[in-house]
């Protein structure tokens, strides 16, 4: 596994975030998902890791309005790590004028971690500069973690090889049993496709899933998923399993 190169021998991550965009299929603003930001960043920095956040393009970030805890629809209400995230000025400060991932030395991190959210399945799914930065972290051997939503852009990451990072790999993400619940919610059809609907498609990969809306991450060598956003800090706990403290 490469070493981190931080002067002081710590574990340095880098997190990386969907832009905003607005969906195709319900017209709201989306973008990154709360808990599976913060969540994540906080398990990170309790084992005393570096952690930077960046995004494909750069630039300020935006929450999907369901994953805020102070949301008026009340569905994030309990994410209080995420709350203490948001209302802190010198975190908060993290999402204004990110860097894009363009500017960025993998060499400096020993390992990144995708976030999901609504905005990935837009803004992410297409992003050929993204899935290269992935199969390029993941050929280095650095450890690639990827959770909820994120976990579309493994639908398309291929090796310098061209085969698909997930060949031979178990790996989890966002559930049709929780797309169905989620689309019920609100009344209307979500996301323009399914993720496990998708893998399920691809040969030679073991996609899994767990029960509705509980903490479930895999690791399968230096690839590590998450299923949805309660699973953020699971993933985050495989990646420091694997770094070591």
């Amino acid at each position: 596994m490469s070493a981190s190169i931080d002067i002081h021998g710590k574990k340095k991550i880098l997190m990386i975030a969907a832009n905003p965009a607005t969906s195709p299929t319900t017209g709201w603003p989306i973008g990154f998902w709360w808990a599976e930001l913060t969540h994540p960043y906080w398990t990170f920095t309790e084992a005393g890791y570096d952690v930077d956040i960046v995004s494909p393009k750069g630039g300020d970030l935006v929450a999907d309005g369901y994953s805020d805890p102070q949301d008026a629809s009340g569905y994030s209400a309990h994410d209080l790590i995420s709350l203490g995230f948001k209302l802190s000025p010198t975190h908060a400060a993290l999402l204004k004028g990110t860097k894009s991932i363009k500017d960025v030395d993998l060499k400096d991190y020993d390992g990144i971690f995708l976030a999901g959210g609504q905005s990935p399945m837009v803004t992410m799914i297409g992003d050929t500069a993204l899935h290269a930065f992935v199969a390029k972290a993941f050929e280095a051997g650095k450890i690639v973690a990827v959770v909820c939503h994120g976990t579309c852009v493994l639908l398309k990451t291929k090796l310098s090889n061209g085969d698909l990072l997930v060949k031979g790999k178990t790996w989890t993400g966002f559930a049709n049993s929780e797309e169905a619940f989620a689309d019920s919610f609100v009344g209307k059809r979500i996301q323009p496709f399914w993720i496990e609907e998708e893998a399920k498609k691809i040969e030679g990969t073991n996609f899994i899933v767990s029960s509705m809306f509980k903490a479930f991450a895999v690791r399968d060598g230096n690839l590590i998923t998450g299923q949805q956003q309660f699973s953020g800090a699971a993933a985050a706990e495989l990646v420091v399993e694997a770094l070591g403290r």
